[in-house]
């Protein structure tokens, strides 16, 4: 065979070293077909998901509002040197002066400073029953989608029954009954104890169907134990949809704090929350509605960061939801 029938081809690197464009002349030498080959290491699901992040407005709004609201929580003293406890009845609904910006509520109390030591409260609330409702909810929907059988039986009908009483019901029940011990962490231990079960069925779904890829087939042909194939290779790939549920539940557990506080039996008085002084301040809505503008503008724009955060997380790990 001549040289004049064997293809040739054409083969240029670019400066990375990581694409090869190949110039491949058919038989009859009319045409050239160009075509790209990428030899660079295809990127994890965790590695794709940020580079989506990264390119989106949401996600870096969001992000910087979540931030601030924990610099709050951690160093409310950065933003204020007002005492959110020290109250003069003579600046009762006193208008915003110097040092003051947001004015003072009905019991001489400032505004501001209460607003920002509020932050503390409900972030504490929101972060710590987010973590304990991911723990015992991923460990009883992993235990029920990889073990199934009787114990899935069991773990899902145990579930459902404290699936079908509402948190917030709950929650106000048990807190009527310890008055004397209205915490922070009391707070959290009601709430992650009616909390946890709509992350236990995400977790059971999501394990169910990761069990039946073939990697986990594999890691079973070369005699991994149970524990080794469900913490090494179903639950890191489960992990998605719990962290999408896990950052806008956070959101929903900071409503419910401020929704006890608000009916008088979450936190006492002696905590500066958002919810509290979203309560108090109903006696000077007519009067002076700035009042309760700025803690509920305060508790509105957190819930809403978690929120917007959820939505471009979920949308960065969905495939689908990146193709629309």
């Amino acid at each position: 065979m001549s040289d004049h029938h064997i293809p040739s081809a054409r083969i240029q690197r670019t400066r990375r070293g990581q694409q090869h464009y190949v110039s491949d002349v058919d038989e009859t030498g009319l045409g050239a077909v160009d075509a790209v080959a990428d030899d660079s290491a295809p990127s994890s699901m965790w590695g794709e998901a940020w580079k989506n992040l990264r390119r989106r407005p949401l996600f870096w709004i969001s992000s910087l509002i979540i931030l601030f609201a924990v610099l709050l929580s951690l160093f409310p003293g950065l933003f204020t040197s007002q005492d959110p406890r020290f109250c003069e009845l003579g600046n009762s609904l006193v208008t915003p002066a110097p040092g003051h910006p947001f004015g003072f509520d009905k019991q001489g109390c400032d505004i501001y400073s209460r607003v920002i030591y509020g932050a503390r409260a409900s972030v504490t609330v929101g972060v710590f029953t987010t973590l304990v409702v991911v723990v015992i909810g991923s460990v009883l929907g992993s235990l029920a989608g990889f073990l199934g059988g009787w114990i899935d039986a069991l773990i899902s009908r145990f579930t459902d029954i404290f699936f079908a009483v509402p948190l917030l019901l709950a929650a106000i029940v048990i807190m009527q009954m310890f008055k004397e011990h209205r915490t922070v962490w009391m707070v959290v231990i009601v709430l992650a104890a009616f909390g946890w079960t709509q992350i236990a069925r995400i977790t059971r779904g999501a394990v169910m169907s990761a069990k039946n890829e073939e990697f986990v087939t594999a890691a079973r042909a070369t005699g991994a134990s149970k524990w080794r194939i469900l913490t090494s290779h179903i639950l890191p790939n489960a992990m998605a949809p719990i962290i999408v549920y896990a950052t806008v539940a956070l959101g929903t557990f900071i409503v419910a704090e401020a929704s006890l506080s608000f009916l008088g039996i979450g936190l006492p008085p002696s905590i500066v929350s958002w919810g509290g002084d979203i309560s108090t301040a109903q006696v000077s809505l007519r009067v002076r509605p700035m009042v309760l503008f700025y803690p509920a503008l305060a508790l509105a724009l957190t819930v809403l960061s978690f929120i917007m955060m959820g939505d471009a997380v979920r949308e960065a790990l969905d495939p689908k939801a990146r193709k629309k």
